[in-house]
């Protein structure tokens, strides 16, 4: 039994009627070559099913056609029932293969994972880094940019680093949600904030603060890591601190779901004694009881943004440093 060989460079330059060079300066995404005699080389590659040599490939262009995405958080952290990671993979997986290009996923959960990450990406196995959940002043991020590899983040970077970073609305989302309870006649709306050492978490709680004070009703904060468990702890808290609460808002939809269970065993109704108000609408929260409402993200399309955003950066084209998604307040029977 043969085995069929596989299409050489010359076969696709004899099928396209150039020379083998002028195949290998398109295959390595030359612009210098005439648009048509490209077209017609792209069609033998792929009539031939010509497989380029991605390692002689990146010795030429210095390009490894691979972005990495770094989540510095444990992998039971990530791989969990938090659908925010989820959505931001997908939304950079659609981005690269769109744009033929592959996903190298890096967890950064530990001292030894952050030393792994910077290792690699500093090494240039990648074409650019895309960062999503840092925390606190990671200085990783301008490191890599400060060696020119690009860089672009989900979330504003703390500590002042000027590099170009996509988010949604998390300030304007929260005043909705905050402003939604205050019509319904709430006056005693707590918090369950998220950590603060993340921006979302600093940014929604800032969002609270603004519309409680325009309001001129009190604070009434607890804080959570975004986790179920967090959000249990904090609602008892607030029970406990503050048992007349009439309203809450969580920070993301897991708090928010383990509230609601706190509440129900307390003997609360909701939305009738103390409305409930979330953060993601992650797709749970239409089968919570009641069904929650919440401020929704385009969680997907911020990950799609952030890779376009990086792709046009390695392309040496200019981009704004900033760019905002906006959000959605759902209404739904929980406030």
């Amino acid at each position: 039994m043969t085995t069929a060989q596989r299409p050489t460079l010359e076969a696709v330059a004899r099928r396209a009627g150039v020379s083998r060079a002028t195949v290998s300066r398109v295959v390595n995404g030359s612009t210098t070559v005439a648009e048509s005699i490209r077209d017609a080389v792209r069609r033998a590659v792929e009539e031939l099913g010509y497989v380029p040599n991605l390692a002689a490939r990146s010795l030429v262009t210095q390009r490894t056609d691979s972005v990495a995405l770094v989540m510095p958080e444990e992998a039971t952290r990530v791989f969990s029932d938090d659908q925010v990671f989820p959505g931001i993979i997908r939304g950079v997986s659609q981005e690269l293969e769109a744009a033929d290009k592959q996903l190298v996923l890096m967890l950064a959960g530990s001292p030894a994972g952050h030393q792994r990450v910077e290792r690699y990406t500093t090494g240039r196995h990648v074409d650019g880094v895309l960062f999503a959940s840092l925390h606190g002043e990671d200085p990783l991020p301008g490191t890599l940019a400060r060696l020119g590899i690009p860089v672009v983040c989900s979330g504003r970077p703390l500590g002042g680093a000027q590099l170009p970073y996509v988010d949604v609305d998390h300030v304007g989302g929260v005043s909705r949600a905050v402003r939604h309870l205050i019509e319904g006649g709430r006056r005693r709306i707590a918090t369950i904030a998220g950590p603060q050492d993340m921006v979302a978490g600093i940014e929604r709680l800032v969002g609270y603060r603004e519309t409680v004070a325009d309001a001129g009703l009190p604070e009434l904060v607890a804080f959570g890591d975004f986790t179920r468990e967090s959000g249990g702890a904090a609602m008892r808290q607030l029970l406990a601190e503050h048992p007349d609460l009439d309203a809450v808002f969580a920070a993301s939809d897991l708090m928010a779901h383990a509230a609601l269970r706190t509440l129900r065993e307390s003997g609360r109704r909701v939305p009738a004694d103390v409305a409930v108000i979330g953060f993601d609408d992650i797709e749970t929260a239409a089968y919570t009881e009641p069904p929650l409402t919440t401020v929704r993200q385009p969680i997907v399309e911020l990950g799609r943004a952030m890779t376009r955003q990086l792709l046009r950066i390695a392309a040496g084209e200019d981009v704004e440093q900033a760019f905002i998604l906006p959000t959605e307040l759902i209404v739904r029977d929980s406030a």
